[in-house]
């Protein structure tokens, strides 16, 4: 489980992420698709694609677009992804990743 720190209404930095196993083992994302999904308490802020980046070494990336991060708090994140016989897997497992937004001076 990684954090992730972001300034309220930032989309520059993107959320970069090793998804494994519950070995530690990278998992194998040849074929997959991948989702990020962001929520605090039980809203859902972000629903979108990602980006699988280096599919034998489990590497994903969610690049942030205008309004996901414009609001500030603690929020939890998971990846699901979709392999190539359409099976449904979520990392991590157990637990999330945390997004950690936080207010910027202007606003």
């Amino acid at each position: 489980m990684g954090k992730f720190y972001i300034k309220m209404n930032d989309t520059a930095s993107s959320f970069e992420a090793i998804l494994q196993d519950s070995a530690g083992d990278a998992v194998n994302l040849t074929g997959s698709s991948v989702k990020f999904i962001m929520a605090k308490g039980s809203t859902v802020k972000v629903n979108a694609a990602a980006t699988v980046v280096t599919p034998a070494s489990g590497i994903v990336r969610y690049d942030w677009i205008v309004g996901d991060t414009d609001e500030s708090g603690f929020f939890r994140a998971e990846w699901q992804v979709t392999d190539s016989t359409s099976h449904i897997q979520t990392f991590p497992n157990p637990g999330y990743d945390e997004v950690i937004i936080t207010r910027d001076l202007g606003s």
